[in-house]
This record gives C-alpha cells, sequence and structure tokens, in this order.
C-alpha cells in the first residue's frame, strides 16, 4: 500500500450520455441495468446523488448530433441496439441535476456544428449562474456524417478544418465571456436607479470567417465567466487544440505508456502557448470489473464478455471511424481503412497489440475492453497509482450498466482509494474550476484572458 499523504488525489469523472447503450454495447439487456429510463428526471437525480456522496468530481455527459454512420448498408443496426439513439439534448437536463446537487461538476458536449456561438455561450453562462460555479463544457467538433447533414451541410466537414471552426467558435465565446461585460459592471443600484453601468458593457464586433457576432453577451459574468474547458481530440491536431484551449483532455491511451506519451506531448505543445505543465489535466476513459477476490472478478469480466454486443461495438466504430465496417472481415488490417473522423482510435489499436499488424476485431476489442480493469478494490487502486505515475490526474469511468457501475465503484472501490489518498474524502468550497485548480477564473496564461478589457479599450475614444 502507498502512503496516503505521498500522492495527489485523482479526479474522477462519471462518464455517462442520455441514452440506453453508450460505449459498452448490449448491457441494457441485463435485468439490474436502468439505462433504459434514460428519460426520466428521476434516473438522473438519483445517480447524481450517488455520485455527490461517492465524492465523484464531475458528471460528463457526452452527446451526438446525428445517427452514427451506416453498418451494412444501413442504419438497422443502430436501432434495434439502441446504439446512441435515441438520445435525448443533455443540456436541459443541467439546471435540474443542479438543484439536486451542492458540489459535482456538471460537464456538457457540444459540438461547433450543433449550436450558434451566441446561443451556446448564453446558455452555459445561464447554467453557471444557475449551478453557482459548476458547469464545464467539452468541446467537440463532431464527427458524423449525419450529424453534420442534420445541421444543413453536403456532409462531414474534413477533419483538420473542424478544427479551424473550432478556433473561431472558441474566439466568439470566449469573447462573450471575458471581455463583454467588466467585473463591476453590474450594481443594482436601487437609491440611484442605476441596473448596470453602460459603459462597461461592451459590444465584441466579432467578424470572422463562420461568425459574425456583434454582441454584448446577454448574461451578466457567471461563477466561473467561462466553464471550465474539457477537449476530447487525441489526433495531432487534436492536441494542438487542447495545448492551446484545454483545461482538461479526455484521452483515449490502452495502456499507461500511452497515456504518458500523449500526455508529455500535450503538454510540450502547451509550453509553446506559454503555458505550464498543471494547466492541463489529463483523464484516460477507463471501465472497472470489481470483485471481492481476483477469481469472481475474472468470472465477472468473462460473464460480461458473453453479454457484450461485439457487432454493436463494430457499428459503433463503423459511426466513428466514417468507414462501414461491416463490409469488411473481422481478420481484416486496419489499413484497409481510411477516415476523416475519429483517427486517434485508430493510433490507439495500433499501441494496444504491440509489434503485430492490428485487425478490425482489435477496433472492437479496443473500445469494448482495452481500458478495462479487472480486480479487488485494492488491485484496481494498484492499477490507478500506475496510471497515476504515467501522468494522469483523474479518470473517465466508463459505465458498463448504469447506475450499477457507479454504485459498485462508490460501494467497494472509493473507500480503498480514500484510504490510500487516491480519492478525496471531502470536497473543498467554491466553483468547479476552484476544486480542480484552486481559482474560479481562467489563469491569465489562458488565451482567453487577453480578451479581459479588449472591448473597453477599442471603445475608448482616440485622444
Amino acid at each position: 500500500m502507498s502512503d496516503p499523504t505521498a500522492r495527489p488525489p485523482l479526479l474522477f469523472s462519471a462518464f455517462v450520455m442520455n441514452t440506453t447503450s453508450h460505449i459498452v454495447q448490449g448491457t441494457w439487456r441485463l435485468p439490474d441495468a436502468a439505462q433504459t429510463d434514460h428519460n426520466s428526471l428521476d434516473h438522473w437525480l438519483g445517480l447524481a446523488r450517488l455520485l455527490e456522496r461517492g465524492r465523484f468530481d464531475v458528471l460528463f455527459f457526452a452527446d451526438v448530433t446525428g445517427l452514427y454512420g451506416e453498418y451494412r448498408g444501413d442504419h438497422r443496426k443502430y436501432l434495434e441496439a439502441g446504439l446512441q439513439v435515441p438520445a435525448s439534448d443533455p443540456v436541459v437536463l443541467l439546471s435540474a441535476l443542479a438543484a439536486a446537487t451542492e458540489h459535482l461538476g456538471l460537464a456538457v458536449t457540444s459540438s461547433v456544428v450543433q449550436a450558434h456561438p451566441f446561443a451556446f455561450a448564453r446558455q452555459l453562462s445561464t447554467l453557471d449562474h444557475l449551478s453557482n460555479g459548476r458547469v464545464a463544457w467539452n468541446i467537440v467538433t463532431g464527427y458524423l456524417e449525419n450529424g453534420f447533414r442534420n445541421f444543413g451541410h453536403d456532409g462531414l466537414v474534413p477533419h483538420d478544418e473542424r478544427y479551424v471552426w473550432a478556433e473561431e467558435y472558441l474566439d466568439v465565446v470566449l469573447k462573450l465571456w471575458e471581455g463583454s461585460w467588466e467585473d463591476d459592471a453590474l450594481v443594482q443600484d436601487r437609491e440611484r436607479g442605476i441596473h448596470a453601468h453602460a459603459d462597461k458593457v461592451h459590444k465584441i464586433n466579432h467578424r470572422g470567417a463562420r461568425y459574425s457576432v456583434e454582441g454584448p453577451h446577454l448574461v451578466s459574468p457567471s461563477p466561473q465567466r467561462t466553464p471550465l474547458l474539457f477537449q476530447a481530440g487525441s489526433s495531432p491536431v487534436g492536441r494542438e487544440f487542447a495545448a492551446r484551449n484545454a483545461e482538461a483532455t479526455f484521452i483515449v491511451a490502452p495502456h499507461p505508456q500511452a497515456a504518458r506519451a500523449q500526455i508529455e506531448d500535450t503538454r510540450r505543445r502547451a509550453a509553446a502557448y506559454g503555458r505550464r505543465p498543471e494547466d492541463l489535466k489529463f483523464f484516460p476513459g477507463l471501465t472497472f470489473v470489481v470483485g471481492s477476490t481476483e477469481a469472481e472478478a475474472h468470472r465477472r469480466a468473462a460473464e460480461l464478455d458473453e453479454v457484450i454486443d461485439w457487432d454493436g461495438h463494430l457499428a459503433h466504430l463503423s459511426g466513428s471511424l466514417g468507414v462501414d465496417l461491416g463490409h469488411h472481415a473481422p481478420d481484416d488490417p486496419v489499413d484497409v481503412l481510411e477516415t476523416e473522423a475519429v483517427q486517434s482510435i485508430v493510433a490507439a489499436v495500433r499501441a494496444s497489440v504491440g509489434d503485430r499488424q492490428p485487425t478490425i476485431r482489435d477496433l472492437g476489442r479496443l473500445l469494448a475492453g482495452a481500458n478495462r480493469i479487472v480486480g479487488t478494490p485494492e488491485q484496481i487502486a494498484d492499477a490507478l497509482e500506475t496510471w497515476q505515475d504515467a501522468g494522469i490526474d483523474g479518470v473517465n469511468v466508463i459505465n458498463v450498466t448504469r447506475p450499477g457501475t457507479y454504485e459498485e465503484f462508490v460501494e467497494h472501490v472509493t473507500p480503498v482509494l480514500q484510504e490510500r489518498g487516491l480519492q478525496k474524502r471531502e470536497y473543498e468550497p467554491g466553483t468547479l474550476r476552484h476544486k480542480v485548480f484552486g481559482t474560479d477564473r481562467l489563469p491569465d496564461r489562458h488565451r482567453g484572458a487577453a480578451y479581459r478589457g479588449a472591448f473597453a479599450r477599442a471603445e475608448a475614444p482616440v485622444a
């Protein structure tokens, strides 16, 4: 056992989606699985309260904007498997979850394709007010052909171009959040009849390749101003985007050594933007199979493999990669694939198999279980120490069943982690960013800080 005073606690995020079948396909059929209740508010309220009791840091909602790509020529498999369809809007849930919790961070995924930045900035500022500063945004560029067509595009925008788009999207929302209202603009002075100082609220007058936004922001500064910024891209251009913009990064890594390489690369890139290593937190996605003995844990893992819909995993990957894997044999090499979608998945499967040629079957196994930790609570704690030694700051806990995965984690794993100092026993007060970084606002080193006061200067009369 490690010295509990020698390690900082890890951050724990529950990785969920407002749907039935999210990452581990087919497990919704288990008798104790309640993810079919995803349209029930009570389902989500119960989960949020459970996570807060278990001292989780964030409830992290994934999302999509359309159906995954065709599998064997159509979308039948996705509908029959409940594979991220139906998928209800997570943003609508957050205000209810904020009212039911006090400390739990609430992260929502929203892609640049699905919401205009002016409207989205208003939504997130409102939620940050209602939650007393506990909102986070997972910035994604989107990767589904159907998702782009649902918003009027002819098809999927090329990979690197999506990140150029995302940079401008960030420009707009950061200008609104950080620069439109000065800190002391809102006074609500009843005696003088002045609600806000007009000369301290500014239009941003953004003119770019995709957006023209005059402003000002319609919401006064929220506790964090800018929500905590997550990002989930692992390709080279995705890492560059994270290095410049993200505060927390959800990574795909098949083992701790791969995580270390990705983390060190991203932190080197961040230094080029004047940022420090501690400005970014890294979260691999991991699943856990827990047993009171090692033998029981492995028996449960084998039983899980019997339930998993492996064909569903290949269908999931078809949409992620933009390639219909249903037209390939399971033992075909991944070299047959060319994709503009999630390039990091192909890179991750190469890293996971060592020297041999990875296959289509390996892709499915990677998504379903390569990041699975099987063992007793003590063995899981040992494994997480190894991951922490590789440089991670937290874990995105992927569920097999909901809420069962999190009930089991909180009951059996959390006490061991707390004993070792790997998970907090109590929450710090304050906003989500304060809990994670010790400050409410973006640091001066983040590019968003450059917009503070920028529009007051732009409006100043020329002498």
